[in-house]
């Protein structure tokens, strides 16, 4: 990475408009963001050989099932996208799209989960169905049912009400000619929701009040509803999330179309910076009424997926993104970062995890699909993080919470017992990875006083995930104390790895209950682990180009000098994981090959859990 000294100096630059070939327009209509990071993804790791942004919880929060629909949203629909995320009244509101197993192929609808601590959420509710015209209108010639597809879900207004927002459209193509037009209810206090109206017609057609199947919003009998609605139409900055499918032919728009997906934030300057899909950014100096025209971002890599701008709690600011240039695989999900919202620096991890795809769809591209943030007025949740949302694989849905400020490195020693948290609350300093059926949280210690990490599992195709950042070290002693049930099922992998994802250490808890370590690429098998007992692991490290370590169980030695299974220059973190290493898909895995549903794919698997308590990382 780039120095903060010179980045320091480019910021100077800008501040003070003193030129340098290359480096002057920065900030300006004709560069207006600019990547000075010097590291980039590894297309081939599913991290791409990234550092984590330290402490991101990533929580599952829809787990598509087609046969046992019951344990999903009672529909069994396996094309689940485009998430937006919303917060109000002491609740999370996330919104997605959903069809029965493709993008754009009918019928399509929008469904609703909650949550007041971002960890726990509802199922889904449909808010917005499936379209059913009036009777005696058909679908225009050319088009194949009904669909929906929007860029926006939410409204918090002036007067407190939420409202949420959707758009149908036409199959398989909703945009201009084929949409129908932008539709509206209120999510109330207490869980139910109001009527639907139609707030905007699309203005590439002849739809209106006489022939589509909803009422206008201005019929409503409640004022303050109606008055919610005007604050939405007249707010420029947020209805330019609108402009995809409803080009304004009815002069609604200022300027030029931006692109596709837009997202921004305010500069300390007044100034608001416009982003789009595939790097397209632009500079506004009226409030967003106009854009200056769009230029591409080089230094920014994007293909299709979203990118998401926010400025965070620190007064800094942030765009996440899939840093890559092709459309069918999209991962890793990563963050930047800012001082100015000029020059961004630190590219890191905020979902390096792509698990199977477990059924079928066309365009439905593999990794963390489609990032938003909470769009600013939309609520500010407690504390000072960033809460992002999106699909992964476009079949379940999760959200990520993002500590601020984003950082990547640890100084000074680890002592983690637990004890000093909430019960299934916050993890501090832990990147947690969290599907629905492999649930990771801090619960009451077994056979012990004070609190403990769970992670359990049974799930077919996933894992529970728990990584601790620790500082950057060559020679370093880590010890951790780990446990299991009586009868337990599965497998625990836990591995010391190096910044770039490097495993040079690998233990593994067997289905069998042997405890195993690699030796070089040789395993050696420990012999069985105890249930229902503490057991206690210490390793001293000299990561080197030949180094080694030494293995203690139960304060027992049981290796010396132990070559690494990797070489490596140092290592700085420490993974628990309930399955084996993944390293698939990858960017050759066929993406549009139609295949039958994974085997099992609804169906839990036999519980297995694991229990990590005491975990001390002291650097030499």
């Amino acid at each position: 990475m780039i120095s903060r000294n010179l980045c320091f100096y480019f910021r100077l630059l800008f501040l003070f408009g003193l030129p340098l070939a290359g480096f002057s327009q920065t900030g300006s209509i004709q560069e207006p963001v600019r990547y000075i990071g010097g590291n980039s993804v590894d297309p081939d790791k599913h991290e791409g050989r990234l550092r984590y942004a330290i402490g991101v919880d990533s929580r599952q929060t829809l787990r598509a099932n087609r046969t046992n629909p019951q344990m999903a949203e009672d529909f069994g629909w396996t094309y689940n996208h485009a998430s937006n995320l919303a917060y109000w009244e002491g609740k999370f509101y996330q919104q997605y799209l959903s069809n029965p197993v493709d993008e754009h192929i009918a019928p399509g609808q929008t469904l609703l989960t909650s949550s007041k601590d971002g960890r726990n959420w509802s199922k889904p509710e449909v808010i917005f169905p499936p379209y059913k015209a009036p009777a005696g209108v058909s679908i225009p010639e050319g088009y194949d049912g009904y669909m929906m597809h929007q860029r926006m879900g939410f409204y918090v207004s002036k007067n407190g009400k939420l409202l949420t927002i959707a758009f149908y459209g036409h199959t398989e193509d909703p945009f201009e000619k084929g949409g129908i037009g932008r539709v509206v209810r209120e999510v109330n206090k207490d869980g139910s929701y109001g009527p639907i109206y139609f707030i905007r017609y699309n203005s590439h057609t002849n739809w209106n009040a006489s022939n589509t199947s909803f009422p206008f919003y201005k019929t409503s009998d409640d004022k303050a509803f109606i008055a919610a609605c005007d604050e939405l139409l007249g707010n420029t900055l947020v209805t330019l999330q609108w402009r995809d499918e409803d080009n304004g032919l009815d002069g609604f728009y200022s300027g030029e179309r931006g692109g596709e997906a837009f997202s921004y934030y305010s500069r300390k300057d007044g100034k608001i910076v416009g982003f789009w899909k595939r790097s397209v950014t632009a500079i506004s100096e009226d409030g967003g009424k106009h854009f200056s025209k769009t230029v591409k971002a080089s230094t920014l890599t994007m293909a299709g997926g979203k990118v998401w701008a926010q400025q965070t709690e620190d007064e800094r600011y942030a765009l996440s993104y899939n840093p890559i240039d092709i459309d069918e695989y999209r991962y890793p999900l990563i963050v930047i970062s800012s001082d100015d919202g000029v020059i961004f620096d630190d590219m890191v991890l905020v979902q390096g995890e792509v698990p199977a795809r477990r059924f079928y769809g066309r365009w439905k591209d593999f990794g963390p699909c489609y990032v938003r943030g909470i769009v600013k007025g939309n609520g500010n949740p407690p504390g000072d993080d960033m809460w992002l949302t999106y699909s992964m694989n476009k079949e379940d849905m999760w959200v990520s919470k993002v500590p601020t400020p984003i950082r990547y490195t640890i100084n000074g020693p680890v002592n983690d017992s637990f004890d000093q948290l909430i019960e299934n609350g916050s993890i501090t300093n832990w990147n947690i990875y969290s599907p629905k059926w492999a649930p990771v949280n801090v619960v009451k210690s077994p056979l012990s006083k004070g609190l403990s990490l769970q992670l359990a599992d049974e799930d077919p195709y996933d894992y529970a995930r728990a990584i601790r950042v620790f500082e950057t070290s060559q020679n370093v002693e880590i010890k951790w104390d780990f446990m299991v049930p009586t009868n337990n099922n599965g497998l625990m992998e836990m591995d010391i790895t190096d910044q770039f994802g490097n495993r040079p250490i690998r233990l593994k808890l067997t289905e069998s209950g042997d405890l195993i370590y690699l030796s070089g690429h040789t395993e050696v098998n420990l012999g069985k682990v105890n249930p229902e007992k503490w057991n206690s692991i210490k390793l001293n490290i000299h990561a080197s180009v030949n180094g080694y370590f030494d293995l203690y169980w139960n304060g027992e030695l049981k290796g010396k000098m132990i070559p690494l299974t990797e070489a490596v220059k140092s290592v700085e973190r420490i993974s628990f994981r309930t399955g084996n290493y993944r390293d698939l898909p990858n960017r050759k895995t066929p993406n549009e090959d139609p295949e039958p549903p994974l085997p099992g794919a609804d169906e839990k698997v036999p519980l297995g859990v694991f229990y990590i308590d005491n975990v001390a990382v002291n650097p030499n």
